[in-house]
């Protein structure tokens, strides 16, 4: 059975292009193809989906392999990010649930569990345990969603978090928050705004706003405060809760998905935040949360 690997190497790091050119070179001599005379006839010009491994565009300038958009990947058996979480980050929105290896070059790493000298190995190992069974053994990852109640819009699901906050941080840039978990009102505060996080995000923005860290193992959700002058502290809720944000008394707003993408809203305006009907799919050997919690300054 062939395997489609796609590879993702962190922009301009020149050390995740060695190792995505070594990756390649390995997963090309990996694949056997059937004998000529076995095979289908093929045009020129043939899809990716027939290469063992494709990388991504900016990162086909520097290695000898097929390159294509990292949102076309979503069609390969498992996609390898090589880089920190941010990186990894930006491969699950662009892949939505097709498996994903996090291979670490960042400092902590929550995300990315497999060390670069042992990358090589993991991924031929899930090679050849996809060629022996037709699947991949992960563990899903929650992802949220932001809903307006009285707009159109969406944004991508966040791995990480769903903030709201006024126009912005700081002194003179807030707005009143309210926070109600299915339809029972928790807090309302002048703040610079409030998050839902997941577990997974709990050690990103969460913890910078003084929340707590949540295990990944843990079945809940996160709502923080953000500098609010006199709201509740934080709030694990239940992940099939729905958190309702409403943002009154600024001049305008933003809703944001794990840090990027980004939606101006004008208030006031009501937000719904639930847990995503797509997690994402993270495969290979798990990271160790607490180990990795050391690593934090």
């Amino acid at each position: 059975m062939d395997v489609a690997v796609g590879l993702v190497a962190q922009r301009s790091n020149e050390r995740a292009q060695r190792l995505a050119a070594r990756l390649v070179e390995r997963l090309e001599r990996l694949e056997s193809h059937p004998a000529d005379d076995d095979r289908d006839d093929e045009s020129e010009g043939e899809s990716d989906r027939n290469h063992p491994v494709v990388v991504d565009e900016a990162t086909g300038d520097a290695v000898d392999a097929p390159a294509v958009p990292v949102d076309e990947m979503s069609d390969r058996d498992f996609v390898v990010s090589i880089g920190g979480d941010g990186t990894l980050l930006f491969v699950a929105r662009e892949v939505g649930p097709t498996p994903i290896l996090g291979v670490n070059l960042g400092e902590v790493g929550f995300l990315n569990a497999v060390v670069p000298a042992d990358a090589v190995d993991v991924v031929t190992g899930l090679v050849d345990e996809y060629r022996e069974t037709g699947s991949l053994d992960g563990r899903e990852l929650t992802r949220l969603e932001a809903t307006p109640v009285d707009d159109d819009w969406t944004l991508e699901p966040a791995v990480n978090e769903i903030v709201v906050h006024g126009p912005r941080r700081g002194h003179g840039g807030g707005a009143t928050i309210e926070v109600s978990v299915d339809g029972d009102r928790y807090t309302a505060s002048h703040a610079d705004g409030a998050l839902v996080a997941t577990p997974t995000g709990s050690t990103a923005y969460n913890l910078s706003e003084g929340g707590p860290l949540v295990h990944p193992s843990a079945d809940a959700l996160v709502v923080t405060g953000m500098a609010a002058s006199d709201g509740l502290p934080s709030l694990v809720v239940d992940p099939t809760a729905t958190v309702r944000l409403v943002i009154s008394d600024a001049e305008t707003g933003f809703v944001i998905s794990d840090g990027r993408n980004e939606r101006q809203i004008e208030p006031p305006a009501t937000i719904d935040v639930s847990v995503a009907d797509e997690p994402i799919t993270l495969v290979g050997p798990p990271g160790n949360f607490l180990e990795s919690l050391e690593k934090l300054d």
